[in-house]
């Protein structure tokens, strides 16, 4: 019997992405009622929001070597706990320095998923399916923060912003329990996967780094194997996705109200646009990645072409939002930028499962998500500054230039590298 239980731990992954970004948006529809509690200024608001990447991106990098030394479930399940319960706690601040913490410290309990979601997919799905799994799973992060808008403004309106923090904190907790009872770090490991099914997703693994040398040189070790230029190429391009990403998820809905005149109740409605679009985004990613590399049998090229096209796109549409006048203006194109820029954010994480020896996935994938992630630190903080000077136009130009930049880094030196780097079966 070949049974299908990867699509379990598929629903799983994506429903802990929805978690992820419910939490992590809440922040930003919340922060117009915090920042009458708290008298905060925009530079203020700033450094708040980007204190969350200080701990989110020293842990991407732990997190994934975690994730390969003693395995996704276990992270995962430690992850998603200590996040949960740090996001309940969040509830009691009172200031902007308990606020900075606690923003620290969840960021922290946040870093790993990503790159432990992506380990995941690398141990529970053959190769024709990891762009789609990748693309179905991270597609919760936009949903999530959809559902965000609207959960969390109706909360803030009809009781206060702490009680939305302590409903999602239980959420979490839920999670956590179920991933602990149901999921394994291998197929072959779950009485609920038939043998048909482990020789499916383990039966076909495809080495693109060679286990030794040629003459019988050791392996690769960990940091020879991560500290590729091509994966450094990725993790520069990806810096530039996330600038544009934390710009965005921080800043967009205060624009939004600062700028065009929108209520609060319909800041929060008209705020889910861009993340439906995302959504539908990252999901079709996927398969169209996996088409193109079906069609052309390049991994790489389907990879590439996806991700530089559609970054592309997101980048104007960015840059042309310092030139709208109205909210709908504005919500137009930041839906169409962002439904663009997540039907490429899937390459990414196929990228480094590529490039990387399977052993060594979480750590490669942790030290692309990890640098990258200091954006998360930069943009908030730097658009605050911006913004205190007073011009939102000048934020929303830098963010369309940084992520030209981002596609350019891709479509001029990743394939370089990896030729370079000597893999198969990435042309």
């Amino acid at each position: 019997m070949n049974t299908q239980f990867r699509r379990v731990i598929l629903v799983m992954l994506t429903l802990a992405m929805i978690i992820n970004y419910l939490d992590r948006s809440a922040l930003a529809y919340a922060m117009p009622f915090i920042t009458q509690d708290f008298h905060l200024t925009p530079e203020e608001k700033g450094i708040i929001f980007g204190s969350f990447s200080i701990g989110y991106a020293l842990f991407n990098f732990i997190g994934g070597v975690l994730a390969d030394k003693f395995g996704p479930k276990r992270v995962f399940t430690w992850s998603m706990s200590i996040w949960s319960i740090i996001c309940g706690l969040t509830a009691g601040c009172f200031n902007f320095w308990t606020m900075f913490i606690a923003r620290a410290f969840f960021g922290a309990g946040e870093g790993p998923i990503s790159t432990t979601a992506n380990k995941v997919v690398n141990n529970w799905f053959p190769l024709n399916e990891r762009a789609r799994a990748v693309g179905i799973n991270q597609a919760g992060g936009p949903l999530g923060g959809a559902i965000s808008g609207p959960i969390v403004g109706f909360l803030c309106i009809t009781f206060n912003w702490r009680i939305s923090f302590v409903i999602i904190a239980f959420i979490g907790i839920t999670w956590a329990i179920i991933w602990a009872l149901i999921a394994t770090d291998r197929p072959r490991d779950n009485k609920r996967v038939s043998a048909d099914e482990a020789k499916l997703i383990e039966g076909d693994e495809e080495v693109l780094i060679p286990d030794a040398e040629p003459g019988g040189a050791p392996a690769p070790s960990m940091w020879s194997a991560i500290l590729q230029p091509s994966i450094l190429a990725t993790a520069l391009s990806l810096f530039c996705f996330n600038y544009v990403l934390f710009f965005f998820m921080n800043w967009f809905p205060t624009f939004l109200v600062d700028t065009t005149g929108i209520s609060l109740k319909d800041m929060s409605l008209v705020g889910v646009l861009p993340w439906v679009a995302g959504t539908l985004g990252y999901v079709s990613g996927g398969f169209i990645i996996d088409f193109i590399y079906r069609k052309t049998g390049k991994q790489l090229f389907s990879r590439k072409v996806v991700l530089v096209t559609c970054f592309g796109i997101c980048s104007v549409c960015v840059g042309l939002i310092s030139q709208t006048q109205t909210a709908m203006g504005a919500v137009a194109l930041m839906t169409i930028a962002f439904g663009f820029m997540q039907i490429a954010a899937p390459a990414y994480w196929t990228l480094i499962q590529d490039a990387a020896p399977k052993e060594y996935v979480g750590s490669a994938g942790g030290l692309m998500h990890g640098l990258a992630n200091i954006s998360g630190i930069v943009a908030p903080t730097v658009t605050g500054f911006i913004v205190g000077s007073g011009s939102y136009a000048a934020a929303f130009i830098l963010a369309g230039c940084l992520g030209v930049l981002g596609a350019t880094v891709v479509a001029l030196f990743v394939k370089k590298a990896a030729q370079r780097d000597g893999h198969k079966s990435l042309a």
